[in-house]
């Protein structure tokens, strides 16, 4: 609650806070009514001492005082401040395991945006750090309100056993701290969100009891991908900025920065990182020559959390407001890599973001996140709960596509439902695996187009996801292609109406063969002779229009002059043109036989005689 340290014994909270530079925490969640509370109050240290530390009231010491005056005994009035089941229940002999049960009041959730948001406000002007300011308590606030629908439950029954949604809300103490714990102290824009286990149950009583901690943990990851989904969409809604990814670690995920921001200025705010590499050696060696492999996930994790705690350094012990902090951090950016870099840095971030949006086009196609979400999820973890993997994932993937532009609500959910019904399949009774037959129907082993990813070992594990989901991306575009080729219409076909007759002698059931009817072959001749006499027209009318243009030509049939000398109306031999015979063109030397050739192979008539309807002759 203190500039992420503790504070020495006897210093009063407000005081510890003034030393370290944060600002007082303030109440979050809609769980606080149920306790006298509400949103925006700020945190004593006494309402924190009792709720966070005993299980307590925020306001115990009034309702115990009110009972005494009652006549309750003390311990009859402390009874009923207290939230639940109290803590000296761990702590009695007579309770089962006692010594291995330690009070487990709260959880400390921590929300802290990218490093290029952590560049932009301790380096830009006033009205910049105000915004991303805001956009921070407006993505917190979304997130936990996520928990409070979607996730936190209370524990039931006999043994915590049973789970249902809790009552009101969650009663959160939302605490902001502004930089980082590097020797020469860094932005570091975050906010520690401890929530309080103690909820009310939904039923008539509203009796009181614990949060589900598994319930909360299993969707930590779940959240945080929310949580970045939201403040980036409030970034670029309120700053115009775009987001792009960046390749923290390769073989890792990306993680989405802010457009247009000095990558150098990142190595500059992420000192404290540099100090977490420099020590990991050093105790990846001793587990190497301890264990005689190299640390797993897990293990390296573990390894990376002893280092940051090996190299953290002491709380600075001078008062500095947060104005005072951004003059330093700017003095020192500047030093370092100049005052335009510095000045100009929201500048960059509009032009970057001008060019994002001029090449990008944010369209999420549902059918394409499923199979994205169901790739990765499966060669990143084979096996995978019902839920939270997916959603995360498919969280990731709309910060990717959207780079910062607004999702339809509920969109996420969406895409975990279609990666559900058409590329898993369950695999226990709580888990699920990726199931490919939608996509290769003719396979026998649907699982074959990804076992040669998954089983490149040498590959990080992002990687082998990546290419799968290219893979299996390209499969669905080719389906589509295939689909759109399919379903091409054909030539145009007249169709004539046909009846079915039986001819004498044959057996009932078998199939009858098709006889035209005499009304359709009548129907189809007075539809060609109506098109052919309908061409007749036009040709005869564009044949005087061209004779009223150039009077020397004449119409046909009629003496007239070309280039050749006077014609009185007499057919030269190697003349051509164009008879109608069957409602088919066709053009005929109009002296000596007729031979005739296709349209498409003759060279232009120069002289067009007059058009005769075979069907009308």
């Amino acid at each position: 609650m203190v500039g992420d340290g503790h504070r020495p014994a006897g210093t009063p909270l407000r005081a510890a806070q003034d030393e370290a530079g944060v600002p007082p925490g303030v109440w979050r969640g809609r769980g606080l009514s149920a306790v006298g509370l509400t949103a925006g109050e700020v945190v004593t240290e006494r309402q924190a001492e009792l709720l966070l530390g005993e299980g307590r009231h925020p306001g115990a010491d009034r309702i115990e005082r009110e009972r005494l005056e009652a006549g309750d005994t003390p311990a009859k009035a402390r009874r009923a401040t207290v939230l639940g089941r109290p803590i000296e229940h761990n702590q009695s002999p007579e309770t089962e395991k006692a010594k291995e049960r330690t009070p487990w009041l709260a959880m400390d959730l921590v929300f802290r945006p990218p490093s290029t948001v952590h560049i932009a406000w301790a380096l830009g002007d006033d009205e910049t750090r105000r915004v991303l300011e805001l956009c921070q308590d407006i993505a917190r606030d979304k997130t936990l309100a996520w928990f409070e629908d979607a996730v936190a439950q209370i524990r039931w029954k006999s043994g915590g056993k049973q789970r249902k949604p809790i009552r009101d809300g969650l009663i959160v103490a939302v605490f902001r701290h502004y930089e980082s714990r590097a020797v020469d102290s860094r932005p570091l824009l975050h906010d520690h969100a401890v929530v309080s286990i103690r909820a009310r149950r939904p039923d008539a009583a509203g009796t009181w009891g614990n949060l589900s901690a598994d319930s909360m943990l299993a969707n930590i990851v779940a959240a945080d991908t929310l949580y970045t989904l939201h403040f980036m969409e409030e970034v670029s809604a309120r700053l115009g900025w775009a987001w792009e990814p960046r390749e923290v670690t390769p073989g890792r995920r990306p993680v989405m920065e802010i457009a247009g921001i000095d990558q150098r200025l990142i190595g500059w705010q992420s000192t404290r990182r540099q100090q977490i590499e420099d020590a990991l050696p050093v105790l990846v060696a001793k587990h190497e020559e301890r264990q005689g492999h190299a640390p797993g996930e897990r293990a390296a994790y573990a390894l990376a959390c002893q280092a940051a705690d090996q190299t953290r350094s002491p709380k600075r012990t001078e008062l500095l407001s947060l104005t005072e902090l951004r003059e330093r951090w700017r003095d020192s950016a500047s030093r370092a890599y100049g005052a335009d870099v510095v000045a100009g840095l929201a500048a960059r971030a509009r032009a970057a973001a001008a060019a994002i949006w001029a090449r990008m086009r944010p369209v999420v196609d549902v059918a394409l996140a499923a199979v994205n979400v169901a790739a990765v999820v499966y060669v990143m973890r084979g096996g995978f709960k019902h839920h939270h993997h997916l959603l995360a994932q498919a969280r990731r993937h709309l910060a990717y596509v959207l780079r910062g532009r607004p999702h339809r609500p509920g969109l996420d959910e969406e895409i975990v439902q279609a990666a559900i019904d058409g590329y898993t399949r369950p695999a226990s009774r709580r888990m699920l695996t990726a199931d490919l037959r939608a996509l290769y129907p003719h396979h026998t082993e649907d699982q074959a187009v990804l076992r040669a990813l998954t089983r490149k070992r040498s590959a990080a594990p992002y990687e082998r996801a990546r290419l799968a989901a290219g893979a299996l991306t390209a499969r669905v575009h080719a389906m589509r292609r295939a689909d759109r080729l399919s379903s091409r219409p054909g030539p145009h076909t007249v169709a004539v109406r046909t009846t079915l007759s039986s001819r004498p002698g044959r057996r009932a059931g078998r199939d009858l063969e098709p006889t035209t009817d005499v009304a359709a072959v009548e129907l189809t001749s007075r539809t060609l002779e109506a098109a052919a006499d309908e061409m007749a027209a036009l040709l005869q009318a564009g044949m005087r229009e061209r004779a009223a243009a150039h009077p020397n030509l004449g119409l046909p049939g009629q003496p007239r002059e070309t280039r050749r000398g006077r014609s009185d109306g007499h057919v030269q031999p190697g003349h051509q043109g164009v008879r109608i015979v069957n409602g088919a063109s066709e053009i005929v030397d109009l002296a000596g036989p007729h031979q005739v050739r296709p349209v498409g192979h003759a060279h232009r008539p120069r002289e067009v005689p007059d058009v005769v309807n075979p069907l009308s002759a």
